[in-house]
């Protein structure tokens, strides 16, 4: 039996379309040619790199999740590159695995990517899941037509070792250098002062090329300069290359005289139609008006998916012989569809330029189905219509005739260094079927005159072109990076449109008018001059791919190469954000140690003492150690004795320091609310006894007698444990209810003391706070406190800055508390 692996479900149904399956239950199954098959269809990747920090051992990864860059770069030597399914795809997997596992030969007819994805895609869904068969074999195809699918199937070729497969091993390398540009990313975070700004060989090139071309527009200054021309009577100029320019009109010198034209050739040329389009062109266009690379990615595939369209993943600039010939018959059908003249299709021999052997998927261009109309294409998203018609007098261009135009050269008679050119158009051509306005046409389109006369010119240096998609695209496809598809989907990305993954866009596009966003602008700066940012490393990046497939290259000396890229960039880097005033963000150290037998890592330091590496030792070990010296929130210092134990923050669970002990005589644990907590054994000169702790840690209330105030008067309070507030920190301590003296009008309600010299009174509480004792003597010696524990709006509990001050209410002058800001 043979197995066939198709990469997605629509995929699937059009390989049982052309081979005469029939669906059983959850695969196809058929016999073709008298060989009996099934076919089952993956979705896509089911599989993917795990995180950094499960390719290393254990000893080690923490580091690897740590984005601390002291950590860069990696050792990609000790790598296992272990992947992991992605959610939801369990069930897809044993399918595959159930369908295939009993065949004699498994083809492989996953896409044909030129990255070499689509082997990848197959050969790891056979690796993860243990599935083994006598032969392998790869099917090749151009599209999803069904005499395409049929020649593959019979033409299908050997994988004589699955691994040793160059599609594959190509697909693996790239998969794994930019796994390892991952790296890039968190060196950008760390030198941006904590900004993340994700970083790749596509998209930090884009930010670069954006950058430095809004930086010439920018700079572009208009400075007219001067200089003398002809203009004969049909308005064509006559311009000498020697002529010199003046930065004043008065400068210019009176040197010339009227002169005849001497026309010095007349010239038929011919210009050919333009190329074919591949997705980034065509999303370039349709970004003029409007639309977003992500969604015409998202309804290509679907126009593709049902044949509509060719393969949008290819690579090829033109379309093969046979393509061609597939196509001829159908491009008056083409033509009415998208109201083109069938008329002006008078060209159907093969064009050099747009016709070549050797190809694969062939340029993108309209699909073997074609639609019965425009209107039916909606269901496939809503900017379908306008990809098919471009699309379509895009290629039906080369079935037109050249546009053809006269061209006129001439000069004066009297100064032959003065010379002009106009070119009268002929014929339009292929423009009367598509037309990109690329040609930028600028003479008159007039005969050549009799005469010339001079004149003095004011002109302009040529300002730089404000970036649009379509001129970033031109610029990759100069330096031939990526495919069509890939640089759309990137640039979608980057521009954080719809369907794009990144959360920080680096990019914003209006129309297809290009600008930076702030992490944009931090993220060109930062990495400007970077091997990551720089249009060869990508160019390294593909040859190399070339050279791992056909074996002329180590994938994993090629790997190494990443530390040393590492290295350079974050040197450059460092030096980016010291001349734009970025303070790198600070990064936790973490020790690495085997405790209770798991490799783990903790902070180096711990409140403002770093470990020693005989306490690291000793807290590895399980062992008891003292810190001595600690400062408290009341500037008296304190002792404690801990060890390492399992703690939770945010939900997530972590191994940290546990304090078990304080070695002072200032605090006491007890168990409130189910926690082990330490309260201090005294408060406000009280010190608690044996029955008051009991009835504070079960939760209880507690009477004080006998506190002296400010004043020199004795009060009582009466007050329970809570969960208080200080300058952020959450800690548990005696919490005042209420004051317990008779005379309530005196201590409960007013507190009195000396503030700027004279004897003042003022509640005592604001907001539902009372004063501490410490509170109120900082409140009279005219400073500023801050009080926490309220509640906002939205349950979240803040602080206030404030201190006494003038006040007036109702007409009446009083002295109060003052907020004077939010604590931090």
């Amino acid at each position: 039996m043979i197995g066939i692996l198709t990469e997605k479900p629509s995929a699937a149904r059009n390989f049982a379309k052309a081979l005469g399956a029939q669906k059983t239950g959850d695969h196809y199954s058929g016999s073709f040619h008298g060989e009996s098959f099934v076919i089952v269809h993956s979705v896509g990747h089911l599989y993917g790199l795990l995180d950094p920090k499960y390719q290393v051992p254990e000893s080690v990864a923490a580091s690897y999740a740590s984005w601390d860059i002291s950590n860069l770069p990696w050792n990609e030597s000790i790598f296992s590159w272990k992947k992991g399914a992605f959610s939801k795809t369990k069930d897809v997997a044993a399918t595959i695995k159930s369908v295939l596992s009993d065949c004699s030969e498994i083809v492989l007819a996953t896409d044909n990517d030129p990255s070499g994805e689509g082997d990848l895609l197959a050969t790891e869904i056979l690796l993860e899941n243990h599935i083994t068969a006598e032969t392998f074999t790869r099917m090749h195809f151009a599209d999803e037509a069904s005499a395409t699918l049929q020649k593959a199937f019979l033409d299908r070729s050997l994988i004589p070792v699955l691994t040793e497969n160059p599609e594959y091993r190509k697909g693996l390398y790239r998969e794994r250098f930019d796994f390892l540009s991952m790296q890039h990313t968190r060196a950008a975070t760390h030198f941006s002062g904590g900004r993340v700004l994700r970083q790749g060989r596509l998209k930090s090139v884009m930010v670069r090329m954006v950058g430095e071309q809004l930086e010439a527009v920018r700079s572009y200054v208009r400075v007219p300069y001067y200089q003398t021309r002809f203009k004969d009577e049909n308005g064509n100029v006559y311009v000498s290359p020697k002529e010199p320019m003046y930065k004043r009109k008065e400068d210019v010198p009176d040197l010339y005289h009227e002169s005849e034209v001497v026309v010095d050739s007349v010239t038929t040329k011919h210009t050919a139609p333009p190329k074919l389009l591949d997705l980034a062109g065509l999303s370039s266009i349709l970004s003029s008006k409007g639309i977003k690379a992500s969604e015409v990615l998202q309804t290509y595939q679907n126009l593709y998916e049902h044949q509509i369209v060719s393969y949008p993943r290819t690579e090829d600039k033109s379309i093969t012989p046979e393509q061609f010939q597939e196509m001829l018959p159908k491009i008056n059908q083409i033509a009415v569809l998208v109201g083109v003249d069938p008329s002006l299709l008078t060209h159907t021999q093969m064009r050099p330029t747009h016709v070549k052997k050797g190809g694969t998927h062939g340029a993108n261009r309209p699909g073997p189905n074609v639609p019965s109309s425009l209107s039916t294409l909606d269901r496939y998203g809503s900017c379908a219509r306008s990809i098919y018609e471009i699309l379509a007098r895009n290629f039906l261009a080369m079935f037109a005739e050249d546009y053809i135009y006269e061209q006129e050269k001439g000069h004066l008679a009297d100064y032959p260094d003065f010379m002009s050119k106009t070119n009268l158009p002929k014929s339009p051509g292929f423009k009367q079927v598509f037309y990109d306005g690329d040609d930028n046409e600028d003479t008159t389109g007039s005969h050549l005159g009799k005469r010339a006369t001079p004149s003095i010119f004011e002109g302009y240096p040529k300002p730089p072109q404000k970036p649009t998609m379509k001129w970033l695209m031109k610029q990759l496809e100069k330096y031939d990076v990526g495919t069509g598809a890939t640089r759309t989907s990137i640039y979608a990305d980057v521009t954080n449109q719809k369907g794009g993954e990144a959360r920080t866009p680096l990019l914003t596009e209006n129309k297809g008018k290009l600008n930076m966003t702030p992490d944009g602008e931090v993220s060109f700066r930062l990495v400007k001059g970077t091997h990551i940012a720089d249009v060869r490393t990508t160019e390294s990046m593909q040859q190399s791919m070339r050279d791992v497939a056909a074996g002329k290259a180590d994938s994993s000396q090629k790997l190494h190469e990443m530390q040393q890229i590492i290295r350079d960039d974050m040197a450059i880097m460092a030096k980016n954000a010291k001349v734009m005033n970025i303070t790198p963000k600070k990064t936790v150290k973490m020790l690495n140690g085997v405790w209770n037998g798991k490799n783990i890592a903790i902070r180096e330091k711990w409140i403002d003492h770093i470990w020693t590496p005989e306490e690291a030792d000793a807290l590895f070990a399980g062992k008891n150690v003292c810190v001595y010296g600690l400062r408290g929130k009341d500037g008296k210092t304190y002792d404690v004795k801990g060890k390492l134990g399992y703690q939770t923050y945010k939900g997530k669970k972590y191994v940290g320091f546990t304090v078990m002990e304080y070695l002072n005589d200032d605090r006491i644990r007890g168990t409130w609310n189910g926690q082990d907590v330490m309260i201090k054994k005294s408060w406000g000169g009280h010190t608690w006894n044996t029955e008051e702790l009991t009835r504070l840690f079960a939760g209880e209330e507690v009477s004080v007698n006998g506190l002296i105030s400010s004043k020199g008067s004795t009060y009582g309070v009466k007050g329970k444990l809570t969960e208080q507030t200080y300058k952020g920190k959450k800690f548990i301590g005696f919490k005042v209810i209420d004051y317990l003296n008779e005379d309530k009008n005196s201590t409960k309600d007013c507190i009195t003391g000396t503030w700027r010299g004279k004897q003042v009174s003022l509640k005592a509480s604001w907001n539902g706070h009372i004063w501490t004792e410490e509170e109120a003597q900082a409140l009279f010696a005219e400073k500023e406190i801050s009080v926490y524990g309220f509640k906002g709006k939205n349950g979240k509990e803040y602080g206030v800055t404030g201190k006494l001050e003038y006040q007036i209410y109702n007409g009446r002058k009083f002295i109060g508390f003052m907020r004077t800001g939010f604590a931090d």
